[in-house]
């Protein structure tokens, strides 16, 4: 894997000396921000060494260098699942790259299904925990020292101080905004009644098929990571279930985009 990670570092170094002190990484419907990125250089997922490329509608498939908020940044515009069929390593590769081209800090979007009542559609979720019901982990096999310890401790895996500026970013703007736990599912089907119900039982506030292999990864290798969550669609009370498409995920989470956007980008300004 390290030799993997060097390969893909040295190719983009040959495309740019640009080092990056923020990784973002954005998801379903959220992909515009990086169009907001300064003096930006694209490259291609496709033409990236090692990548996997992005096959869900509305991901870009770019990685993205600039300036946003007067900050050096390396967006994702667009990730990986493992129901595309990649395995957990593949999927947070990227996050291994961005953390050997410089950053510090992980900025996560992504799109979910509300789990709690006063969560409504359109609604901000910025993640707090997560409980992670997705097969396997990216740590599992071999560790590597140099990318981070064997057993990494994850009681401190989202930054407290990055929680609440961003809940008080979204205050300020009048945003609904609550901080909650994610609950990470294989997908790509879309949860059941009972299993909606499951996961608000055990103590989910929203979920997805995305995120928790990329903020597993990010802690073992020591980066502070945010997640904010567009609320695109609602799983609890039963009584409120309605059937769900992609297309209405994507313009739900469209919809909210401007204000994920401004919270992120005057979280930057902060730091």
């Amino acid at each position: 894997m390290i030799n993997a990670i060097r390969e893909t570092v040295d190719f983009i170094r040959k495309k740019t000396e640009f080092e990056p002190e923020f990784g973002l990484i954005l998801g379903t419907g959220l992909g515009n921000l990086g169009d907001q990125i300064e003096d930006a250089l694209s490259i291609k997922y496709s033409d990236i060494p090692n990548f996997p490329v992005s096959t869900v509608a509305s991901h870009k498939g770019e990685l993205i260098f600039g300036m946003l908020s007067g900050k050096k940044v390396v967006a994702m515009s667009g990730r990986f699942h493992w129901y595309e069929g990649w395995d957990m390593k593949q999927i947070t590769f990227p996050v291994r790259v961005m953390k050997f081209l410089g950053i510090h800090s992980l900025l996560i979007s992504n799109a979910s299904g509300g789990l709690q009542e006063h969560i409504k559609t359109g609604d901000l979720i910025i993640i707090r925990d997560h409980i992670n019901l997705q097969p396997g982990s990216p740590l599992r096999g071999e560790n590597y020292e140099d990318l981070g310890p064997r057993f990494p401790d994850m009681l401190h895996t989202y930054d407290k101080r990055l929680i609440q500026q961003g809940l008080q970013i979204a205050k300020k703007h009048g945003y609904p905004c609550h901080a909650g736990v994610y609950v990470g599912v294989p997908g790509p089907a879309l949860e059941t009644p009972a299993e909606y119900k499951y996961m608000h039982i055990i103590g989910g506030d929203c979920v997805g098929m995305s995120t928790v292999p990329e903020v597993v990864v990010a802690r073992h290798m020591g980066l502070k990571v945010f997640v904010i969550s567009v609320c695109t669609d609602m799983g609890y009370p039963p009584e409120v279930i309605s059937e769900t498409s992609l297309e209405d995920v994507i313009k739900v989470a469209s919809e909210a985009e401007p204000k994920v956007g401004t919270v992120i980008k005057e979280l930057l300004v902060q730091q």
